[in-house]
């Protein structure tokens, strides 16, 4: 199940400044995988990133998960705010995750 985090457009400045013309939307999610153990539910959360390119007539849509990141949500939710100010997109999710966990910021 995944839950609507939050999204943004990319700065117009910015992405002239990378020559791109087109509108780029940027949404994120929280995944929540209820896996059933013997002793009862074990919630493990991730994140998923949905970036949508407004070209003309045509839309290219782009997304990353990553499903199991902690089992704790609120370590989910700081990690969404962090993305969400960054503006990250999906190709550059799995480096900063990388970069979370060398960091112990999911431990």
């Amino acid at each position: 199940m995944k839950t609507f985090y939050g999204s943004i457009f990319i700065e117009k400045e910015k992405l002239r400044e990378a020559g791109i013309r087109h509108p780029i939307k940027l949404e994120y999610y929280k995944m929540i995988n209820e896996d059933k153990f013997i002793n009862g539910n074990n919630e493990k959360y991730g994140v998923k990133i949905v970036k949508t390119e407004y070209k003309e007539k045509n839309i290219k849509i782009e997304d990353k998960t990553i499903k199991y990141l902690s089992n704790d949500e609120q370590k989910i939710d700081n990690i969404l705010m962090i993305l969400k100010e960054n503006e990250v997109t999906p190709i550059s999710l799995q480096d900063i995750i990388c970069d979370f966990s060398k960091s112990s910021f999911l431990l």
